[in-house]
């Protein structure tokens, strides 16, 4: 009925503009007349200023914040820039930015090369159009020049007829995996694999097959782990037409079949492959709010956010990525605006954006495995936020929950004060424990987590998750809800 209907607002409006008393699932402690700092903190919080940030966070112009890119890169300048005027302390060793490597492995085209040659002349073939690699995995150093003998289709029957020991064993593809043939090739001492389109083969053509694969290895994939050079068979995909400019220079005319199994051309293939590796250096932001007890000021209540998203599809679209997570990182803004509001707390406050969420949690493990704060600090808690800016008004997710193993007293804190900001009952969300970089946390810091979202929706990682869907009211009281939970815990015994 329209009662039901309209209970959410009016739950809302009697938990933010009636005596805090009327909020029966709060306790005892919470509805409490707020201090004058927890007061002037909770007005800080503006919807239209979370709305000015997030517009720009997730705008056309941020190309969805991938990790790594130069929009990231601008993105941790517009957050430090914003809580340096607020006058937060850089929180990273030498200034505001925690780095951790990134290792690029890409393919170095111009060092690269294919040449057959014979005594009296040689043909190269292009990268690209003549020839290709199948996946990055064959992104590996390679200096060879041997003769060419013809395996046929790569049975074992076939290359048994053959030596190809010393050489490149030439394959008539046709279209199967390579997997087994390789291993038979490699077993009969073959240096390489040379394949290209036997008169079987009927599938897509080279270049419409690796030509997007090439194009990935030539720009490379940034992982935070090193990875060993892989020792593998060279292998080089010969496009028909690629295979024809070879087969001209051994002097077979156009019209001629297939070399025999066991047949030795009259050139020699050289291959040269370049593998380049480069470090590249990715930012966390952080930002301290230094405490105000002698004795807690050491010990440090973190606000995790990341703050980088998906980039852009592959056919040019921009994944803006408002809610996830451009709600958290502006959501922490607002948080750092009403910090300021408030003033110190008894325990200090890290702000912590990072990097790396989408790609595997890549920011907040590098932090939590080498954690960073000023001499004598500790983190006592994790308190992190993604996607907080969409689905029902009264609607918001936590883990732990009360049923989950690792519930604690930041996630009790949690359901005690939730009702206050217009949630009656929190939900759980248990099944994303391991799902955001609260995750690290609890791994490798052993400290006392929890994790609010407003949950998934059908805009969920697509180009429709734009700024003008945010339900920004919701958003700020989420980030008023995180600041309650602040003043609580500032001087409160933390349980893990």
């Amino acid at each position: 009925d329209d009662m039901t209907s309209l209970r959410p607002l009016l739950l809302f409006v009697l938990a933010t503009t009636l005596p805090l008393q009327a909020a029966p699932q709060a306790p005892a402690e919470a509805i409490a007349t707020p201090s004058a700092p927890l007061t002037r903190g909770l007005e800080a919080v503006v919807a239209e200023r979370i709305s000015a940030d997030l517009h720009f966070l997730a705008s056309d112009a941020m190309a969805g914040r991938d990790t790594p890119s130069p929009q990231l890169d601008l993105a941790a300048m517009f957050l430090r820039n914003r809580v340096e005027r607020l006058g937060f302390q850089p929180g990273a060793e030498g200034g505001w930015f925690y780095e951790y490597p990134l290792y690029r492995v890409y393919l170095d085209a111009a060092a690269s090369s294919l040449r057959a040659s014979t005594e009296s002349a040689e043909v190269s073939f292009a990268l690209g159009e003549d020839y290709f690699l199948q996946r990055s995995s064959h992104v590996i150093d390679v200096d060879l020049e041997a003769g060419i003998v013809c395996i046929g289709e790569g049975s074992s029957k076939e290359i048994d007829q053959c030596d190809v020991s010393g050489k490149w064993a030439l394959l008539a593809h046709g279209g199967r995996p390579l997997g087994s043939t390789v291993k038979r090739a490699m077993a009969a001492g073959a240096l390489g694999l040379l394949a290209t389109p036997g008169p079987e083969y009927s599938r897509d053509a080279y270049a419409e097959k690796y030509s997007r694969s090439l194009r990935f290895m030539l720009e490379g994939s940034a992982t935070p782990r090193q990875r060993e050079e892989n020792e593998l068979l060279p292998q080089v995909m010969l496009s028909r037409e690629g295979a024809a400019k070879l087969f001209a220079l051994a002097g077979r005319s156009a019209d001629a079949p297939f070399p025999a199994v066991g047949e030795e051309l009259t050139v020699r293939l050289h291959e040269r492959r370049a593998r380049v590796v480069a470090i590249e250096p990715v930012k966390n932001v952080c930002a301290l709010w230094p405490g105000s007890d002698p004795e807690l000021r050491d010990e440090v209540m973190i606000i995790s956010a990341h703050y980088d998203h998906v980039g852009v599809g592959r056919d040019g679209e921009i994944f803006n990525g408002a809610d996830d997570n451009g709600s958290g990182t502006s959501g922490v803004l607002a948080l750092a605006d009403a910090l300021k509001s408030y003033g110190p707390m008894k325990r200090s406050v890290l702000l912590l954006w990072v990097s790396g969420e989408e790609k595997g949690l890549w920011g907040s493990e590098a932090w939590t495995k080498a954690p960073w704060l000023p001499e004598g600090m500790r983190p006592v808690l994790d308190l992190n936020i993604d996607m907080i800016g969409r689905t029902a008004p009264d609607e918001l997710y936590i883990t732990p929950s009360r049923d989950h193993k690792a519930y604690n007293s930041v996630a009790e804190l949690a359901y005690e004060l939730s009702a206050l900001e217009g949630f009656p009952e929190l939900e759980s969300q248990d099944d994303y424990w391991r799902r955001s970089d609260h995750m690290n946390f609890n791994d490798n810091l052993k400290i006392p987590v929890a994790f609010l979202s407003s949950g998934e929706h059908p805009d969920y990682h697509k180009p429709s998750d734009t700024p003008d869907k945010i339900d920004y009211e919701k958003l700020g009281r989420t980030v008023r809800l995180v600041l309650r939970m602040l003043d609580g815990l500032q001087s409160a015994e933390l349980t893990r």
